[in-house]
This record gives structure tokens, sequence and C-alpha cells, in this order.
């Protein structure tokens, strides 16, 4: 046995037992006999401290500084942003402009504040050594300051060498500026398309729109004309057929940004494209104007040729109920030197019945267009509609023709003449392609061609 220990009986553990049981009653009566202690309060949690309002940038507006950046200067911009709070800094420039003053009644100069980061002159100016002691220092590369960030100026400039800079420092390519485009929106020269090709092997979305009107890079590049970054967008998977939150498709866009004639090869080149991926000739975009409808107010033969060929329809409304020939006659005036006379042939053998007689006011002084819409009656509308609008000197030049249309108003053609409306109007659409194929000899089928002789007879 322990020394430790000792036998107990059993009567002497229950009387241990009871003895304990005892004590504990009374000390339980004990407690209860006592007033209670007055409860002390909790002590109060601390008081969190307010959130710190968040750290403002600072403003810089010493002219030593901008005229650094703009300048290029690598030591000045070097010995004067050494650490991240200055490479962050925010440069204000204030700039005088002509705003007209209502309580004045004149324009007057009035100062207007712009603000931009150090990053973002570098980039736009395409100074890659200043960018990259700038993004070394701490420049933080997606900073959106004064509304756009430094990928949206070397794109816009555009500088590849500060893109490709800006993108190997992490610089997001899907980045929107305040007005909700993105670096890719901005590759507006042909020039930039170095730059589309590094936003897009950098994960830029070829098919991602601006946050308010919804368009694409394919809708920017196709509006410029810019038959390279069509391609381009096309081989990463732009969609033809995405339209824009007023509804403009790629090919709505080029074909109403084909105005001037020195433009209208590469226009039709990028419709070309367009229409090779699938774009749809006929969609109708912004107050129902198909691209047809676009081509043809823009005095575009060559544009209203294309989209013909692909199917699109000659006698389709837009939205005010206009047909494409409405437009191609309202066009005449400002495009005659563009050959108007070539789309209103085009509208004419693909099915387009002519233009209302009152409309031929607008086409009287360009004397082609004139003839053809006449031919294209089967009986000459009267004269007092357009003859008053023809200029004294016009007339002297082409007299024979006008006094031939006038003396032909309101009295019946040729038996001959007969003949060709009759047939042109069984053949509709297909005149351009049954025409020429007709068993005829060559005077007649250039004939019923309705060319352009110079006389109404």
């Amino acid at each position: 046995m322990a020394h430790e220990t000792f036998p107990f009986s059993s009567s002497a553990l229950r009387s241990l037992r009871l003895q304990r049981e005892l004590l504990e009653r009374e000390d339980r009566r004990r407690a209860l006999s006592r007033p209670p202690a007055p409860r002390r309060p909790l002590p109060a949690p601390p008081a969190r401290a307010p959130p710190s309002p968040p750290r403002r940038r600072q403003l810089c507006r010493d002219p030593a500084v901008h005229n650094a950046l703009y300048a290029g200067d690598l030591p000045r911009v070097q010995n004067i942003f050494r650490d991240e709070a200055t490479a962050n800094l925010v440069l204000e420039m204030v700039s005088e402009e002509l705003v007209w003053s209502p309580e004045q009644g004149l324009w007057v100069l009035s100062p207007r504040r712009q603000h931009t980061s150090a990053l973002r002159i570098a980039a736009a100016r395409g100074y890659e050594d200043c960018a990259r002691h700038l993004l070394l220092r701490g420049a933080a590369v997606d900073a959106v300051v004064g509304g756009r960030a430094p990928l949206h100026d070397s794109a816009a400039a555009p500088h590849p060498n500060c893109a490709r800079l800006l993108l190997a420092f992490g610089a997001d390519p899907n980045v929107l500026s305040a007005d909700g485009s993105a670096p890719l929106h901005l590759c507006t020269a042909p020039h930039s398309l170095r730059c589309a090709e590094l936003l897009l092997a950098h994960g830029a979305q070829v098919n991602l729109g601006t946050r308010e009107r919804q368009v694409t890079a394919l809708h920017v590049a196709a509006r410029q004309g810019l038959v390279a970054h069509v391609e381009l967008y096309l081989h990463h998977g732009a969609d033809p057929s995405r339209r824009t939150r007023q509804g403009e498709t790629p090919l709505n866009a080029a074909a109403a940004a084909a105005e001037r004639p020195e433009d209208a090869e590469r226009f039709v080149l990028v419709a070309e494209r367009l229409l090779a991926a699938g774009a749809e000739p006929g969609a109708a975009g912004r107050k129902g104007h198909t691209p047809l409808h676009n081509a043809c107010a823009n005095g575009h033969p060559a544009m209203a040729r294309l989209l013909l060929r692909h199917g699109a329809d000659a006698t389709v409304p837009n939205g005010a109920g206009d047909t494409p020939m409405d437009c191609a006659v309202r066009a005449v005036p400002e495009y005659r030197r563009q050959r108007p006379e070539e789309t209103i042939a085009l509208l004419l053998d693909h099915g387009a019945p002519p233009a209302q007689p009152k409309m031929l006011r607008l086409c009287c002084q360009h004397p082609p267009a004139l003839e053809l819409m006449l031919n294209a009656y089967d009986r000459v509308p009267p004269a007092e509609s357009w003859v008053e609008a023809v200029p004294p000197e016009l007339w002297e030049e082409h007299r024979e023709f006008y006094a031939s249309a006038v003396l032909m108003a309101g009295r019946p053609r040729r038996l001959q003449h007969l003949a060709r409306v009759a047939i042109r109007r069984h053949l509709g659409a297909r005149c351009h392609s049954a025409v020429p194929r007709l068993a005829l000899p060559p005077p007649l089928r250039r004939y019923l061609q309705l060319p352009i002789e110079g006389l109404i007879s």
C-alpha cells in the first residue's frame, strides 16, 4: 500500500458525503439571505473611429512640371517624379476658350480646367522612357484621370511602343473611359493597326460595345473606312451583324460614311469584307435606313451596285416612307459630279419604280438624270412641275434636250418606247441580268437599257 493512501470504511464514506451536502446547503441558504449586490454596468465597447475619407490625389499646377512631361525631358522627369506619390499626381491645366455669354450678348474668354496624369501625357506623346520611369515609380497604369486611362491615349495617338509598355505592366485592355469607350474603340486611324493588334493579343474584347451607344470596334473601323482593321476584327471573331443601340450595323455605318468620292474605293472594300463575313445587305438601321438608302443618299453608285448584287431590295421604304430611288433623286443636286444617273439606272434595272413626278424638280438641273427618269414613264409627266427650276444658262446649253422634254410632256410616246416600258416592267428586278441575255440585236438590247441620248422622243 502506498504511503499517501489509507483505507475508508463504507460508513466513513457515507458520513463524509452527508457532511459535504450539509455544508453546500448552508452555503446556498446564506447566499439567498444576503441583499442582492447592485449590478455594475458593463463597460461600453470602445467607439469605432469613423472611416477615414479616401485620400484625394494631389493637384499639380506647376508649368515647369507640365513642360518637362510635354517635352519628354527624361532627366527632369526622373528628378521630379521620384516616388509613388509624385508619380500619381493629378496635373491641372487651364486653357482659355471662347464661350457665348447670354448676359453680355457676346463671346467671352472663359477658363477651362482639364485634368490629366503624368503617365497619360507620356503615353499620348510616345515618350516610352518617361512612361517606363513613371511606371517603375508606382504610377497607376489603369488610373482614369480626366476621363481617360493612359492606354486610351496611346491607342488614340497612336503609339504602339507605349501601348506595348503599358500592357506589359498589366494595363487592362478593356479599361473604360469616362464616356464608356475601350482603347480598341479609339483605334480610328490607318496607322493604329499595330495598337489594335497589341490590344487583341492581350485580351481586348472585340465585340465590346461602348457603355451608352453599344458601338463596337467593328462599327468604328467601318465608319472610318479602315479595311485592314475590319479584316483584323473579323479574323478575331467580330460580329458583322452586331447592332448599336440605335440599330446600326457595321455595314450601315460604312454605307452612311461613304460621302466623298475620294473615299469611295476603301468604303466599298470595307463593305465587301463585311458582306463576305455574313453582313445583312438589307438591315434597316436608324430611322429605317438600309445600307442601300445610305449609298443612294450619298450619290455612291459603286456601293449601290455592290449592295444590289448581294440582294439588297431596291423598293423597300425607310421609316419616313422614302425608297432608295427617292434618296437617289434627292442626292442629284449635291452629287452631280459623281454621275448620279448611274445610281438611278441601277435602281431602275433592279425593279425600282420611277420617282414621283413631283420629284422631277430635284433632278431637272442634271439632264442625264432627268432623261433617265422621263424614259422610265410610259408617258412624260407635265413639265410645269420642273421647267421653272431650270436655270436659263443651263437651258441654253441643253436646249435640244429640254425642248424635246417639254414638247413630249403629256403626249403619247412612240410604240417602240411603250414596248420598252412593257418589257422592263415584265422583267422587273431581273432587268439587269435578263436584258443582256435576250436574243435581240445589240442596238435593241442597248435601247432596253435606257441609254442616255440627250433627247426625248
